[in-house]
């Protein structure tokens, strides 16, 4: 299993098993609306991380939207390994670069 597949493992089991002061549960009990601005949140962190030029605070922040993200995938019920298996499909078609359709403007 991955680190990811773990920690979404541990997001399913807070999402069924309430724990008090679990900020995973939090994020539940707030409920959708709550984990996507977080996910925007985060997201937005990540950017101006990056644009800082700050690798310590972009990893840290990269690590915050990833487990929003897990958090939102428990949500909506989809399941951590359905996205593994599109990055999977995604990482063999490495190198095969898509032939875009070129147009004449000229005609």
């Amino acid at each position: 299993m991955s680190v990811l597949e773990d920690l979404y493992q541990v997001v399913l089991s807070r999402k069924a098993h309430f724990e008090e002061g679990s900020y995973t549960c939090y994020l539940f009990s707030k409920g959708e609306d709550k984990i996507l601005k977080k996910c925007g949140e985060e997201c937005t962190e990540m950017v101006i991380a990056a644009k800082n030029d700050d690798n310590i605070e972009l990893k840290n922040e990269i690590s915050d939207l990833l487990y929003h993200v897990l958090v939102l995938c428990a949500e909506k019920n989809l399941p951590w390994s359905d996205v593994e298996a599109v990055l999977e499909e995604r990482r063999q078609k490495i190198g095969n670069l898509k032939t875009f359709h070129v147009t004449d403007k000229n005609t």
